[in-house]
């Protein structure tokens, strides 16, 4: 099979003529139920052997999000409202010392916030929510910070922002900083 050339600054859709029939209804169905991650992986995978690097698979992937329009079932957002909150830390194995932002990232999401319950006992956190970037929303750093704030409050522990208004996945998490502040 000769190589085709990669279609420099034209429309990054040409790829999907280059997929087979199976893989464009893979992706499709990926995109129809909002599983981003497994799409690009699919449409990578097809076109990796074409020379097409990730980058250019998730901008293929965008584009058939846009084809497809309203039909794309969006996963919902987490919520950040107190009772949903209290609600997961309740059902965590162990006490909850403190609640925690934190700033995290990756190629399709950009960066966003994962809100944490860093538990006592088992030692340990528990997830509790992920905020991400929404385009009619407020900024993940803030979004969190507000709900962050009212958990720890509601639960009588303190909250923990490292980094809250600027991206940093390797600000110092609280079990560090707790570490620190008690000294050697």
């Amino acid at each position: 099979m000769t190589r085709p050339e990669i279609p420099v600054g034209g429309p990054v859709s040409g790829w999907w003529a280059y997929l087979e029939e199976r893989t464009c209804r893979e992706v499709d169905a990926d995109v129809l139920r909002d599983r981003r991650l497994s799409a690009v992986r699919s449409m990578w995978e097809a076109l990796r052997p074409l020379g097409v690097g990730l980058y250019e698979a998730e901008r293929v992937v965008h584009a058939r999000y846009e084809a497809l329009g309203d039909r794309v079932q969006r996963t919902p957002p987490d919520p950040l409202d107190l009772s949903s909150l209290a609600a997961r830390a309740a059902v965590l194995p162990g006490c909850v010392a403190a609640v925690e932002a934190l700033w995290d990232g990756d190629t399709v999401h950009d960066w966003f916030v994962l809100l944490v319950a860093v538990l006592d006992a088992p030692d340990g956190e528990g997830h509790l929510a992920t905020v991400y970037h929404r385009p009619d929303g407020a900024p993940p750093g803030g979004a969190a910070a507000k709900a962050g704030q009212a958990l720890a409050s509601h639960l009588g522990v303190p909250f923990y922002f490292a980094s809250p208004d600027i991206p940093d996945d390797d600000a110092p998490r609280w079990r560090t900083a707790q570490r620190l502040a008690e000294g050697p």
